[in-house]
């Protein structure tokens, strides 16, 4: 069996967040997402959050209009924010949990207990023309909650496997893997396009990679650290090289 192509999304938050720390407008997060684009990035993703704290709304203006791959807007699904991606018209709005406390995306979406609020938003967005993911824990039984709600793909979240990983726990590394394989071929079987992304670097994407049911992996932290060391482009171009090897 051929396994598909598998597609590597670059966000491009934390451009932002080293930008905003000076108040000043450099670096560039539209310029940044070029250069992934010309390094091999498949797709952007951006998540403007309620506060602002990376992503602002000019970002994600310029982004849609200078983009030649996909745009995926990574969101709460607030009023807000489905306001602003109707309006904007990504390829994707992907749905997110969000605390304005925490410092990064702490699980996956409750898609089950939030179905109701959910439905509505995600009916909105598709009859805008936009793709909608929803970033969700890999469970089974989120899996067919996602298809219940008629969005098209999910995202794995791939956190507790990356947490597991840096700290050397085997045995938890080898359970969150089974919930990543278990929770992306029942997904699949579904129907629903199964991507994954979060804590992902290239000492952990390998087994992640391999999983043939996932078509896209979307990171951002470890690739604009390790751009720091690198470059952007390297760093990139390394990320894929590890995706590839683990896919072939």
């Amino acid at each position: 069996m051929t396994v598909p192509q598998l597609r590597l999304g670059v966000n491009i938050d934390h451009v932002a967040t080293v930008r905003n720390a000076r108040g000043g407008a450099y670096p560039d997060p539209v310029r940044a997402a070029h250069l992934a684009v010309e390094a091999g990035a498949d797709g952007i993703t951006a998540h403007l959050r309620e506060d602002r704290r990376h992503i602002r709304d000019a970002d994600i203006a310029a982004l849609k209009a200078s983009l030649t791959v996909p745009l995926n807007f990574e969101m709460a699904a607030t009023d807000e924010m489905i306001a602003l991606a109707v309006a904007t018209r990504p390829h994707a709005s992907c749905l997110v949990p969000e605390k304005r406390e925490e410092r990064t995306t702490e699980g996956g979406l409750d898609i089950i207990g939030g179905r109701d609020h959910l439905a509505p938003r995600i009916r909105t967005l598709a009859e805008a023309g936009i793709r909608v993911s929803l970033f969700v824990e890999p469970e089974p039984e989120v899996m067919e909650a996602a298809h219940a709600l008629g969005a098209p793909v999910v995202e794995l979240h791939t956190g507790s496997y990356c947490e597991a990983a840096v700290a050397g726990e085997h045995a938890a590394v080898e359970r969150e893997l089974a919930r990543i394989r278990r929770a992306a071929a029942h997904g699949a079987g579904l129907g629903l396009e199964i991507h994954a992304g979060h804590g992902l670097n290239t000492d952990s994407v390998g087994p992640v990679a391999a999983v043939r049911e996932i078509r896209e992996l979307n990171i951002g932290h470890a690739l604009i650290a390790d751009a720091i060391f690198v470059g952007l482009a390297q760093a990139i171009r390394d990320m894929r090289a590890a995706m590839d090897r683990a896919r072939g």
